[in-house]
């Protein structure tokens, strides 16, 4: 990331509130109102090989319940016969059921590796639709939320490869021509990591244009994916299309493409392959040094070449370049040094060290090609040196004038997941990163569209508030900005341990979350009083006051999708949407 910009996000004071009393539990009545549906929500199940904390984030946490920001109060999910269902809603007491606007093409019970099937809505006028199984319809819907002209036809349908979710997707015109960018998300096996998970994340960022000959076909012109260890908190692309932003607990990078790899150099091809396979495997104790080194199998012994020398070893194969050369770490007895081929056609070569005792930590200084193979037992010999330095209780010696920090003074809710996560804005044509930001401890909490032609807002934890940051990808010298806070929010939040989503009304007026079976609480924003309130600690008139209000569904159906207007929530589960009124209308 040489090169790109370290940045801090600049909180507004007067967004702040350091008088913030806390929230006050009203008792109102909330205005509930629920929805059977026809067909059950196409939940779909995480398999027995999607067992990662990340499958459960990107899919098992998933969002099934779908707001299109372009329209109030417009929100969509797909049912279990493929059917995309709507529901607009213009008057709480006269809802109508959700209606069928589109069905997918594909049979879904046909495919066994199928995702959920996601949906985004890059303008008022189009949408980005994946049926879960990897293929991408782009439809053009005419005015949505009206049935009169409302009409999804598909103008872009394509396999992708592998399943994926829409993370994000933008419209916009570059060079007089249309184009539409989707963000796929994908968790994938990595055959390569044998430490971590086994599996890795991808973005692919995919550009779709209108073709030049006028006949309002679309055809994809640009195709680009990121790499990174860890679903990202956040991903959206610019409404330029220009760049990307993504929060994340572990880096992304973009993977290069076929021709970037042919025109790679060649010596660090050769690194890089030697790094994924060890050239030779060596093991020492306080008195030698034993390397392993695999044979062809057409290596006799006399085409072997091994010189020894107090400091240096040359180690060859026939007429080729020398395998192993170079200084060792620490002087030898070279001529006590030996090397015999092993019944499984292996070279092994030992080597006696003049300093008895001391530990290697590498064998040809500089070389990096070979792999150190302990032995269990220095491993606890290790382990015993360093005992000292341990203890088994946790302040051994209170009478100290710096006791150590005992971490069970902290509270549970001050406890993160997760540190290190970052903020990274990349360039669209360079795919390098511009802008970065350390987020350390400004735990992610959700996103949120305030206006759909600028990027979603991301709520962050600051000290005990939740702080709404808005992007401005046009505005270098302001793009992230502090628009509104919620007092508090950070810490309430922390201490809901069965929390799944959270959301926020675009008005900023009430921040909402949901458990993951019926209980919903929601948090206004502080409000003037009507009547006079005293507080009696301190002896004064209290102006204004936050209430908590608390909504407990009636259903026994765990909550697969939750969003938030200004004047209601929407809460889905397997069989039934509900309405909770939160504001009344202007």
């Amino acid at each position: 990331m040489a090169g790109a910009a370290h940045c801090s996000l600049q909180a507004k004071r007067l967004l702040l509130d350091p008088k913030f009393e806390g929230y006050k539990l009203s008792l109102e009545p909330l205005a509930c109102y629920q929805l059977g549906l026809d067909a059950a929500v196409a939940e779909v199940q995480l398999r027995d090989d999607q067992y990662t904390l990340d499958h459960m984030r990107a899919f098992g946490m998933y969002n099934y319940l779908h707001l299109d920001s372009w329209y109030l109060d417009n929100v969509y999910y797909v049912d279990q016969f493929g059917r995309v269902m709507n529901l607009s809603v213009t008057l709480d007491t006269a809802l109508q059921k959700p209606r069928e606007v589109f069905r997918l093409p594909t049979d879904l019970t046909a495919c066994d590796n199928r995702l959920c099937a996601s949906m985004h809505f890059p303008s008022s006028t189009w949408v980005a639709l994946s049926d879960g199984t990897g293929r991408l319809y782009l439809i053009k819907s005419g005015k949505r939320g009206s049935s009169a002209s409302e009409k999804w036809e598909i103008v872009f349908n394509e396999e992708l490869g592998s399943p994926f979710i829409i993370a994000h997707s933008v419209s916009f015109v570059k060079s007089d021509a249309h184009s539409l960018a989707v963000l796929l998300l994908r968790v994938e096996k990595d055959e390569l990591d044998r430490k971590g998970s086994g599996f890795h994340v991808t973005l692919e960022w995919v550009t779709v244009a209108e073709r030049k000959e006028g006949d309002q076909r679309y055809e994809i012109i640009n195709r680009r994916v990121l790499q990174g260890k860890s679903v990202p908190h956040y991903a959206a692309i610019e409404p330029s299309g220009d760049g990307l932003m993504i929060v994340s607990h572990k880096p992304f990078t973009f993977m290069q493409s076929e021709n970037d790899k042919l025109e790679e150099n060649d010596d660090d091809a050769k690194v890089s392959n030697e790094k994924k396979d060890p050239l030779y495997f060596w093991q020492q104790t306080e008195d030698d040094v034993t390397i392993t080194v695999h044979l062809p199998e057409d290596i006799t012994k006399d085409d072997i070449k091994i010189r020894f020398s107090p400091d240096n070893i040359c180690v060859a194969l026939k007429d080729q370049p020398p395998l192993m050369e170079g200084k060792l770490y620490s002087s030898v007895d070279h001529e006590s040094c030996t090397w015999i081929i092993r019944e499984d056609k292996s070279l092994e070569i030992s080597l006696i060290k003049k300093n008895e005792g001391s530990r290697w930590p590498e064998l040809i200084t500089g070389d990096t090609r070979g792999e150190f193979i302990m032995d269990p037992s220095q491993c606890s010999e290790i382990a015993d040196s360093l005992m000292h330095l341990t203890s088994e209780v946790m302040n051994p010696n209170p009478e100290k004038e710096n006791p150590p920090c005992n971490a069970q003074e902290l509270e549970e809710c001050d406890a993160f997941l997760e540190d290190g996560a970052s903020l990274c804005r990349f360039d669209g044509d360079t795919l390098k990163v511009t802008h970065i930001i350390n987020l350390g401890s400004n735990q992610y909490l959700f996103s949120v569209v305030v206006n759909p032609k600028e990027m979603p807002c991301f709520c962050l934890r600051h000290d005990v508030d939740a702080l709404l940051w808005q992007p401005h990808s046009d505005q270098p010298e302001n793009m992230w900005e502090h628009i509104a806070t919620f007092n508090a929010l950070g810490y309430v939040q922390a201490s809901k341990q069965d929390k799944k989503f959270m959301a926020c009304a675009p008005d900023y007026s009430y921040a909402a979350l949901c458990e993951c079976l019926r209980r919903v609480f929601i948090y206004r924003q502080p409000t003037p009083l009507a009547t006079v309130l005293y507080n009696r600690k301190e002896g004064r008139q209290v102006g204004q006051v936050a209430k908590q209000l608390v909504a407990t569904l009636e259903a026994n159906d765990p909550i697969l999708g939750f969003q938030a207007t200004s004047e209601r929530l929407f809460v889905l589960t397997t069989k039934t949407l509900f309405l909770i009124k939160v504001n009344s209308g202007n």
